[in-house]
């Protein structure tokens, strides 16, 4: 969940209407957000991650605008043409194809506006970015630099710079070893012998995305005139955050000027805040909702949502949806904001029409009871990804080869395959946290994936510690957690690629294996870049059971 801090006195400057404190707090959260203060006049707002364009004070005050009845439908805002463009060069196609950019002028750079700023461009880093992967957000002192602009690749240790938070120039390759941010997102460029940079017609340099923007085009203060910047791989999502950054300065009276990207697959005017256009039926919207709304409310509802809606046919509405909305994909997504425009207080409440009593499943109480169990051993309990790949599933695992289901269309090299195993989703969290302190205790029960595509059901824990990380600790956990259970086992020496020889043991119960235990082997410890003993355990809880 996004958390958004405020000011309440903020608020009402950028809603420009009035709305008390107790109103405000009661009506606010129906939107779809956990809304409190904190103090007098501090508001924490949970917003859910779908939507990030309430991830500012800026975006908070336009929704409302229209949620709490101020000014419904669509938010218009003007744009003026101006002659800045930036050309994307052929060079930065392989690395990261897309950018977009604004002109914002006339910005009151308030305090709030840089707090709120610099906030909202780290929280759509974050989500919408995916930690900038996809989606990077560079916000410039226009007045510094002189367009047209240029989007290009260059060789990092050909080209430097002076960048945000150090006084001194550095080259590319130089700032991904030695800057703060540059340490931070170097993994995004691993793999490129060029990097992708933004300079003006004097090549001074704005940014070097997604990493760190130059010190010249810092924003102070006294900024009036603002360049944004927002590149990526992904162009649809580009836009989304170039438009949910511009409108939040446009909602504090600044007044934006269109760009023009020159690519050579597509030229094109950015920002372009122009709405999709969308159609909704009325009888699905009912009977998603299991309600008899009539056209004028559904149309009133989508209007709380800030959209425009207009009816066109006798089942049909037309809506048009801002340009800010990404979560707006389908139908469904609309019908949710009637819902949530209508009002969920407004719900009557009906018991099921067949009477039933629901019951834990067949086995669920022991696989409580296994959690019971490890939580009183001192292991934390998780849940990780059931996608995961072969290089964690087997390579790191000392196995050869293996098999299992795997996805046809990828959305990246990690996520190919569904997982045979919990402990490499372990041994990644583990690889994740090791600038926490140890010992490390985690276990999760969850499902694997068998090669015929049935789930199974596992248990799994590991420890990393420098001292008792050993193969007797890791037979004491296994005795408690297998005295819980009915009926009689056996330990017997075993070997895994993945454990120590000598050190791994198999659990046999109803004459089948059914978990195996021990010491984790130097080689997968490596691979999943840790650095301490590490013992881990699996069951399948099925063959125990």
């Amino acid at each position: 969940m996004t958390v958004v801090v405020f000011s309440y006195k903020d608020l009402l400057s950028i809603l420009g209407y009035d709305i008390s404190k107790d109103e405000l707090i009661n009506r606010l959260p129906m939107i779809g957000a956990d809304c409190v203060f904190i103090d007098d006049d501090t508001i924490s707002m949970e917003v859910f991650p779908n939507r990030p364009d309430l991830s500012s004070v800026e975006g908070v005050a336009r929704a409302s605008r229209a949620f709490l009845g101020f000014k419904t439908g669509l938010w218009l805002y003007t744009i003026k043409k101006s002659d800045v463009s930036i050309t994307v060069d052929s060079s930065v196609k392989m690395i990261r194809p897309f950018v977009s950019t604004a002109l914002i002028k006339d910005v009151h750079m308030s305090d709030e506006l840089i707090k709120s700023l610099m906030d909202l461009q780290e929280k759509l880093h974050l989500g919408l970015g995916r930690n900038r992967r996809k989606v990077a957000i560079g916000v410039h002192d226009y007045d510094k630099v002189k367009p047209p602009f240029m989007y290009k690749a260059v060789d990092p240790d050909t080209v430097a710079f002076t960048p945000l938070g150090m006084s001194e120039s550095l080259t590319l390759n130089e700032i991904l070893k030695h800057h703060e941010k540059g340490v931070e997102y170097s993994f995004i460029l691993e793999g490129y012998d060029k990097y992708p940079l933004i300079v003006d017609s004097e090549d001074n340099v704005l940014s070097f995305p997604p990493v760190i923007n130059g010190v010249l085009t810092e924003v102070t203060p006294e900024t009036t005139n603002v360049f944004v910047d927002v590149t990526g791989t992904d162009l649809k999502t580009v836009r989304y955050a170039l438009n949910i950054i511009t409108t939040a300065l446009a909602e504090r009276g600044g007044v934006i000027h269109s760009t023009m990207v020159n690519d050579k697959e597509e030229r094109f005017v950015s920002p372009d805040l122009t709405p999709s256009k969308k159609h909704l039926s009325v009888n699905t919207v009912n009977k998603i909702l299991g309600v008899s709304l009539d056209d004028e409310t559904i149309i009133d509802s989508l209007m709380r949502m800030g959209h425009n809606a207009v009816k066109i046919k006798d089942d049909k509405i037309k809506v048009e949806v801002p340009a800010w909305r990404c979560d707006i994909l389908h139908e469904i997504d609309l019908v949710e904001d009637v819902a949530i425009g209508y009002g969920y207080d407004k719900f009557i409440s009906t018991l099921p029409e067949v009477l039933t009593f629901g019951k834990p499943l067949k086995n669920q109480g022991l696989y409580d009871l296994m959690r019971i169990v490890l939580i009183g051993l001192g292991f934390n309990e998780v849940t990780t990804f059931t996608i995961s790949n072969k290089n964690d599933e087997f390579t790191k695992l000392g196995l050869d080869s293996g098999e299992c289901v795997e996805i046809e269309n990828p959305i990246g090299v990690e996520y190919s395959c569904l997982r045979v195993s919990l402990l490499p989703s372990l041994l990644r969290i583990l690889s994740e946290n090791k600038h926490h302190p140890l010992p490390q205790r985690i276990f999760e029960v969850g499902d694997i994936v068998t090669k015929d595509g049935k789930n199974k059901r596992y248990l799994s824990g590991v420890m990393i510690d420098a001292k008792d990380a050993n193969f007797t600790y890791s037979k004491s956990v296994i005795e408690a957690v297998m005295r819980e259970l009915p009926g009689v086992y056996e330990i017997k020496e075993s070997s895994h690629p993945a454990f120590i020889p000598g050190r791994c043991a198999c659990i046999i119960k109803n004459k089948q294996e059914a978990g195996v235990f021990g010491e984790i082997h130097p080689r997968t410890i490596t691979d999943f870049g840790l650095e301490y003993p590490v013992i881990g355990f699996e069951i399948a809880l099925d063959r125990v059971i």
